[in-house]
């Protein structure tokens, strides 16, 4: 996916570019070569249809190994206005290394820090404390991390297909940032991504991340499932899951039997969509069930408001909303990214959530790294005006 501003500064999706990914399994590298090929040929189509060549990357990371955790962290407020005991940058920065300090083990890394609230002498569910007076300040932050080598085996594709990886970011996290709006983050969501191997499941909790979790099942289970069963090739199994799939009876209209070719010469197959939805059903209700013990496990402070999203390319399956709304007892609804503007028809698909999300999220890093070094420059800018303005007052002392 590429984005750019344009001349009024706003994000617009401009290039899409899609592969099968055959060179993983379950969200991991299982296949440097095949890897970096389907990253070569996405980018590539995508370069095609936005006119632009493509040098770096943000790159999403999923799969079993990662996992989330809650900290907490607490510091005493001395900032340079100690007097006043006024909460500055510095102190918000401290409190955040503090709840990051967390032991982990040396075959993990961190790869999102994400503040969930702040209180200030106990007072809680501050989002921004920053100039707020205080004495004691404490910081609530939900910690993402994930394995060492998983990651590395995943840069080190996109760097020998050519391109240079901005950063790491959690797909579940940018699926989010593309399909959730403020206000289901605020009542309370929970947001399933139904991948090809993996499902992964975030929490949202009065605004903020809460909970990551990954089940080690996807679409490429349902897939495998039509392929035994009926004992098809594996390509024919998607092509008929993507084309006859449904999960939820009362939508399955007809039943006309899908013409599956025969192998080696043999005679075409048909079989009825009534056969297709026996099979995916079960999986599809043992994925839910299997996220919903995990989100039972959970300790809320209150309950989902805006219920479940259903997103990634599993959630354009008939009937999967009605089968999670049966299973979870709440609203449920098809995430489809936001209208962005540029080439909507082209990405407003619920398999393009975390693309996507990708592009925004490394839009707002670039924008915030931006106005970091411009805040540094014009910092530096006055300090070189400060030791100029001395030494003119100096001499105009000295010899004036």
């Amino acid at each position: 996916m590429i984005g750019e501003r344009n001349e009024n500064g706003i994000l617009e999706i401009t290039g899409v570019g899609l592969c099968p990914s055959t060179g993983m399994r379950k969200g991991v590298v299982v296949n440097i070569e095949a890897t970096l090929r389907s990253v070569s040929a996405a980018i590539e189509a995508a370069e095609m249809m936005s006119g632009r060549e493509v040098h770096s990357c943000w790159t999403g990371i999923g799969g079993s190994h990662i996992d989330g955790i809650n900290s907490r962290g607490v510091v005493a407020v001395t900032g340079k206005n100690r007097e006043t005991r006024e909460i500055g940058p510095e102190d918000i920065e401290r409190v955040l290394e503090a709840a990051r300090a967390v032991v982990i083990p040396m075959d993990r890394q961190v790869l999102e820090v994400i503040p969930q609230s702040f209180i200030v002498d106990d007072q809680r569910g501050i989002r921004d404390p920053l100039d707020m007076i205080g004495v004691r300040l404490e910081s609530e932050v939900h910690i993402i991390t994930c394995s060492v080598t998983s990651a590395q085996n995943l840069i080190k594709c996109v760097n020998r297909a050519g391109f240079r990886v901005n950063n790491l970011i959690l797909q579940s996290l940018a699926a989010g940032r593309s399909v959730l709006t403020r206000e289901e983050k605020d009542m309370g969501v929970a947001l399933i991504d139904l991948g090809g191997g993996t499902t992964e499941m975030l929490v949202y909790s009065d605004g903020a991340p809460y909970s990551t979790t990954t089940i080690p099942a996807g679409g490429a289970q349902v897939t495998g499932d039509i392929s035994i069963i009926k004992n098809i090739s594996l390509d024919n199994a998607e092509r008929i899951k993507l084309e006859a799939g449904c999960c939820w009876e009362t939508l399955l209209e007809g039943d006309d039997d899908i013409i599956v070719p025969g192998v080696g010469g043999r005679s075409p197959l048909p079989i009825p969509r009534s056969q297709i939805l026996t099979i995916i059903k079960p999986r599809m209700e043992e994925i839910f069930k299997m996220v919903k013990e995990k989100l039972d496990k959970l300790t809320l402070s209150r309950p989902l408001g805006a219920g479940i999203v259903l997103t990634g390319g599993g959630a354009q399956m008939l009937g999967a909303a009605e089968l999670a709304g049966n299973i979870f007892k709440l609203p449920v609804r098809v995430g489809a990214p936001l209208p962005l503007g540029g080439l909507v028809e082209e990405y407003r698909s619920p398999e393009y959530a975390a693309a996507v999300g990708l592009v925004l999220e490394g839009n707002d890093r670039e924008l915030a790294a931006g106005a970091e070094r411009g805040g540094e420059k014009a910092v530096r800018e006055k300090g070189q005006g400060d030791v100029f303005r001395k030494l003119r007052e100096w001499l105009q002392k000295e010899f004036f």
